[in-house]
């Protein structure tokens, strides 16, 4: 039989909150984490506005000498690989280490890091250049640094699919543990990209929101007055187990993820595909992986970037795949609020989800005040909504045509 993976842990770093007592508040509340970045002088830069991690220390909670030896993409995952062992109760011992490890994503990885050591590089010479320097800013440093961290053995990698790829490193994680080649795995996604050098490039593409004179206002999905997405940042870590070792060492369960899809739009380097083929595909994959039919999905928390193209080819998918169902069910993005986390707005959506199916509260689509007539669904428009569900599906799609979605629901034991 196929082997059931749940969710028994989760913990976070977000522009909302840096643990998920905390995130989860101001999501039902409603409340936006962008404001201006403080990060670094944007009086050059269009852009100058980001949704930023606030009252973080790395340096605190990790030491100096640790911290000294990490991107800050890489302090994000560890701190919420912390909150997410210790939430879950797992005891790491020498008996059950090499059963356990760890899958995250990133969009990017260390840029901080690239970019401080260009810098030198340029103004000081190639031998001034930090020996750390490549392993500080390479996507799996993160992944790497949590099983130094606990001491695990078992499977480790990171899963680069842009903006997919904490929903994708989620999924892997989940067919890893299926396959029975671990029992537990720490996976989500990583990213701190609100870095000179990152917002030049994505400003020049016109892809982030202008709308710097009222920042809490700027990420608005499916608004016909979008303007372009929001960059935020942050981790999201959730602890998988197979259903057999949650439930022998006695783990409180709060979901289970019991599907997975993914696909390829294979059109565009960045832009989606108008009709949304490649998601329509990754969602039906999804729904065939967990023995689902469309009618089963009481909610979906989109990818809903607040780009033009992007929100209007999602929803084109969704109707393609729910049919006339979709307008009956409820469609929310939470980038509204928390920006996009690129490599981890996935797994930090996939955590908002597990919540959704604890307190039974549809996060709201906040800054939506002017209907798009391509963009039609429900959207939980700026106030949360009380609604109880059973089945959840996530979507996360990303340059390079890469699209996974996950199904997460409501564990019943049976």
């Amino acid at each position: 039989m196929r082997k059931r993976v749940v969710i028994t842990g989760m913990g976070c770093i977000s522009p909302l909150g840096n643990d998920v007592t905390t995130l989860w508040s101001n999501i039902v509340s409603g409340k936006s984490g962008v404001g201006k970045i403080t990060h670094y002088d944007t009086t050059e830069f269009k852009v100058k506005i980001g949704a930023e991690v606030k009252d973080f220390d790395g340096t605190a909670l990790l030491g100096l000498r640790e911290a000294r030896r990490m991107d800050p993409f890489t302090q994000f995952c560890i701190v919420a690989a912390l909150q997410a062992v210790e939430d879950s109760g797992l005891v790491i011992t020498e008996e059950n280490r090499d059963r356990i490890g760890v899958v995250t994503g990133t969009g990017i990885g260390g840029m901080n890091t690239l970019f401080e050591q260009a810098k030198i590089f340029f103004q000081r010479g190639p031998d001034r250049v930090s020996p750390f320097m490549v392993p500080m800013m390479l996507p799996d440093t993160a992944p790497g640094m949590v099983a130094l961290h606990f001491g695990l053995h078992g499977p480790n990698m990171a899963v680069v699919s842009a903006c997919a790829s904490g929903t994708n490193a989620l999924g892997e994680a989940s067919e890893i543990i299926r396959r029975g080649s671990a029992d537990v795995l720490l996976s989500g996604g990583t990213e701190a990209v609100i870095v000179p050098i990152a917002m030049a490039g994505l400003g020049v593409m016109t892809a982030l929101s202008t709308n710097n004179e009222e920042p809490e206002r700027a990420s608005r999905p499916f608004d016909l007055n979008r303007d372009g997405f929001v960059m935020g940042e942050g981790a999201a870590i959730l602890v998988l187990e197979s259903l057999e070792h949650a439930q022998a060492r006695g783990a409180r369960i709060v979901g289970e993820i019991s599907g997975y899809g993914a696909s390829n739009d294979a059109y565009h380097i960045s832009a989606p595909a108008e009709n949304g083929a490649g998601a329509v595909l990754c969602m039906r994959n999804a729904l065939k992986s967990a023995g689902l039919s469309a009618d089963d999905i009481g909610y979906i928390n989109a990818h809903g970037t607040s780009t033009v193209l992007n929100d209007k080819s999602e929803t084109a998918a969704i109707k393609t795949v729910f049919g006339e169902n979709a307008y009956r069910i409820p469609v929310s993005s939470t980038k509204s609020m928390t920006g996009h986390l690129l490599g981890a707005a996935g797994a930090l959506e996939a955590l908002i989800c597990v919540k959704v199916l604890q307190d039974s509260i549809l996060p709201p689509t906040i800054n939506y005040e002017t209907p798009d007539p391509e963009c039609d669904l429900d959207y939980v428009p700026n106030q949360s909504r009380r609604v109880k569900v059973n089945h959840i599906m996530s979507n996360s799609f990303g340059f390079g045509g890469h699209n996974a979605t996950i199904i997460i629901s409501r564990f019943n034991g049976s």
